[in-house]
């Protein structure tokens, strides 16, 4: 039998297309999480131009924002791309995870904008933080932290969906969850 040190458990990852085992170290704090989230369900553009959250999206942020209060979860920074969708989502959950915060708007967080221009502010960053933004930049941008590949969909966004991802050695990052709205009572 091998022995496996304490500190670290055994996790499999696909690399270059194949499973490996590595070890992953439990006592390893990581130095920032990303909480990434597609804002919630917003009304069609020929019901309100403006397309802010419908009923059923603020439902299901609102729980969302419930969740993630009650497992402990706190930003300082919240950031969203400034479409009325994004800063109602960002509003509500910021209620929950980081009262007192001022909501930050970033005009490099659209709906196609290049995930590298806003990962490369990431080098800055130091805080744990939650972004609101759409589809499909928030899937690329997961893509692009976790493989360097943009193009490559790793991640099935959909309204309400939250992703934490958490950088280590100050470069990589991981996925750690993901959740999305369906399996919010």
């Amino acid at each position: 039998m091998i022995q496996y040190p304490a500190c670290s458990s055994l996790i499999t990852q696909q690399i270059a297309g194949e499973d490996r085992k590595i070890f992953r170290d439990k006592q390893k704090v990581a130095d920032m999480k990303l909480y990434l989230v597609q804002h919630g369900e917003a009304l069609k553009k020929e019901v309100d131009p403006e397309r802010p959250l419908s009923d059923q999206g603020s439902a299901d942020i609102d729980r969302l924002a419930a969740l993630m209060k009650q497992a402990g979860i706190q930003v300082s920074r919240v950031i969203h791309s400034g479409k009325l969708r994004a800063r109602q989502t960002a509003e509500r959950l910021a209620q929950a995870i980081a009262p007192g915060v001022d909501l930050e708007v970033s005009g490099l967080i659209n709906p196609n904008d290049n995930p590298g221009a806003f990962d490369w502010q990431s080098e800055s960053w130091d805080r744990d933080t939650l972004v609101v933004g759409h589809l499909p930049f928030m899937a690329k941008l997961v893509s692009h932290m976790l493989v360097a590949d943009e193009n490559r969909v790793l991640i099935a966004f959909q309204p309400g969906s939250i992703v934490c991802v958490e950088q280590y050695d100050d470069v990589h990052w991981q996925l750690n969850w993901m959740l999305g709205p369906e399996l919010l009572i």
